[in-house]
């Protein structure tokens, strides 16, 4: 008696060529994936938990055509220094008062409110930013 052998079709058991490429491409694909969103959350964090002096506008009043007043809270490591900008723009968006404050070591909130001197009436006033020394 002679054994016959059915032939399975092709394709249908295991994998090809082209799936096993198909696989490694997207195992690469979530490997690069996984480590530009780990490099991602690595930067912002370093970014934002890096700075040691950090400010907030709470509120600005037009006390006059010529000044304003703004009321900054500033938090910051204690011991370190900074310098926190304000400008004032008028009603067009031109800049017409700017002012750096200048925080030196001791507490860690400060809660300051600050005069800035202007060129002509100021309609907004903005933070600008704050840096270490």
């Amino acid at each position: 008696m002679a054994v016959v052998r059915e032939r399975l079709p092709q394709g249908r058991y295991g994998r090809s060529a082209d799936e096993r490429a198909d696989r490694r491409l997207m195992i690469t694909g979530a490997v690069l994936g996984a480590l530009a969103v780990a490099l991602l959350g690595w930067y912002g964090y370093h970014s934002i938990a890096g700075q040691s002096v950090s400010g907030e506008l709470i509120k600005f009043k037009r006390v006059s055509a010529s000044s304003v007043e703004a009321h900054l809270e500033v938090r910051k490591r204690s011991g370190a220094t900074g310098t926190c900008t304000l400008r004032s723009l008028a009603e067009d968006g031109t800049e017409v008062g700017r002012k750096d404050v200048r925080f030196t070591k001791g507490e860690t909130r400060v809660d300051e409110i600050v005069t800035i001197r202007t060129t002509e009436s100021a309609t907004a006033t903005e933070l600008v930013g704050c840096t270490t020394d």
